[in-house]
């Protein structure tokens, strides 16, 4: 009985949590197809009239720039990296956890360490690097940025899904002849898929999300979505359901690839990445 109870109070408790972690994003999507004039009303009016006009604002019926440009560089630069960066990340975890190298451990601990440092204290040499190098402005440069951020995260996760992939195997390929590259794309690769998954899944998330570097190192070529969102802040005001409308639309490509990708990130983190 006290173990029913107990399992039906942490169901509860559960759903609790979700409604709570689910109710912001509810009420950002309810007050998108809101008007501008309902949508500042206080107490806001749960009866009022639905529209889509802050979406056709969003995308430029009112006169305004385009978002496309915008979200075309943030899936470039995000989908670029996401991939250099399993592409980097694989054999490296492979000589973290299958063919271990020496002080495998310090290396670990190395790759980590680097996400310590504060972004903004890297922020003023990058720039100036940036300036000297004619890349300002530049997607590619971005590209490059969130491949070398992500990177120690991608080792970090993948070196803990490789560490699950049978020995055994590895070495029956290498007996039949197949050499390394040929073992990670066709042994090692298919067997940790959920945990690449999951890798890139968050690499991807990190990428698309990230501001502050495309804030300061952008300008009109390479402006990505979330620097874009930013241009809705204005001195004329806040206008609350065009910004809602261009955070729901913002968020949906990272919704859809988690969404795509439940089963294999479900399966990738239970592996032990953040167990």
């Amino acid at each position: 009985m006290n173990a029913v109870l107990r399992r039906n109070g942490l169901g509860l408790v559960a759903w609790l949590a979700g409604i709570v972690f689910f109710l912001p994003v509810a009420w950002m999507a309810l007050t998108s197809f809101h008007s501008e004039a309902d949508a500042a009303t206080n107490p806001p009016s749960f009866a009022a009239s639905l529209t889509l006009d802050g979406y056709r604002e969003f995308f430029g019926a009112g006169g305004g720039a385009s978002p496309w440009p915008a979200l075309v560089n943030s899936a470039v630069a995000s989908l670029v990296s996401t991939v250099l960066g399993l592409l980097l990340a694989l054999p490296a975890a492979y000589a973290l956890s299958i063919r271990r190298v020496r002080k495998w451990t310090d290396v670990l601990f190395f790759f980590l360490s680097t996400k310590m440092l504060p972004v903004v204290a890297g922020l003023l040499p990058i720039y100036l690097f940036a300036k000297n190098t004619g890349t300002l402005d530049d997607i590619w440069l971005l590209v490059v940025l969130y491949t070398s951020m992500n990177l120690p995260i991608a080792v970090w996760m993948m070196q803990s899904f490789l560490a699950e992939v049978p020995v055994a195997v590895i070495e029956a390929a290498q007996i039949d002849g197949a050499r390394l590259p040929t073992v990670l794309a066709r042994v090692v690769a298919p067997i940790a898929l959920p945990g690449i998954a999951a890798t890139a899944l968050i690499c991807f998330i990190f990428s698309w999300n990230e501001l502050l570097f495309a804030r300061v190192l952008t300008g009109v070529v390479a402006e990505t979505a979330p620097v874009f969102l930013t241009g809705f802040i204005t001195s004329q005001g806040l206008f609350l359901a065009k910004v809602c409308a261009a955070s729901l639309v913002i968020s949906l490509p990272v919704l859809a690839a988690g969404f795509a990708a439940q089963d294999k990130l479900v399966q990738g983190l239970s592996l032990g990445a953040v167990k």
